[in-house]
């Protein structure tokens, strides 16, 4: 039941967050609205216990790249005044009882909740429920895949060389 209530909410999250990608006129609201997306992808791959790739999203794609898209953002320039004034007067409202409303679920799942949705927290670990953990993911990659990883590494290790290389090239003025 909490598995489901938990996807149902960060699917609604994603599909929200990516509207907001769409729909929003503002590019900081657009980075903001993708950000929220990213968050959400990485809460349903917690649900599906692929911690590992979870931690990855938060960390490559919602750390790294937003900081990028941000400062792209910054240095094109938003110029536009934004208006000061809520046009809903009633939001701070809303959101504070939705924070509690999260912050009292998590509470009650913590106190009172049976944690038999999490396979890991049941006893046993079941093979099949460690398919995202930091082992299963390593072991295949630095194995059977080793020569790939190596071969991407040098290619991104190039590619950032010949990047900084296009970077202090300066054309001979005629």
């Amino acid at each position: 039941m909490v598995e489901t209530i938990l996807f149902v909410l960060a699917a609604a999250g994603a599909l929200a967050g990516a509207v907001t990608v769409v729909l929003a006129r503002n590019p900081i609201y657009s980075a903001v609205g993708l950000l929220g997306t990213l968050f959400s992808v990485a809460v349903l791959y917690v649900v599906q216990l692929a911690h590992l790739v979870a931690a990855v999203q938060v960390i490559v794609y919602a750390g790294a790249v937003m900081t990028l898209f941000l400062f792209v953002i910054m240095l094109i320039g938003v110029d536009k005044e934004e208006k000061r004034e809520e046009n809903l007067p009633r939001q701070r409202l809303w959101v504070g009882a939705v924070a509690g409303v999260i912050i009292l679920f998590a509470a009650g799942v913590a106190v009172f909740g049976d944690f038999a949705w999490v396979p890991a927290a049941t006893g046993p670990v079941d093979q099949e429920a460690t398919n995202g953990t930091v082992q299963a993911i390593a072991e295949p990659l630095f194995t059977d895949w080793v020569l790939a990883f190596e071969a991407t590494a040098l290619l991104l290790t190039i590619a950032a060389a010949g990047a900084v290389v296009l970077a202090m090239f300066r054309r001979k003025r005629n």
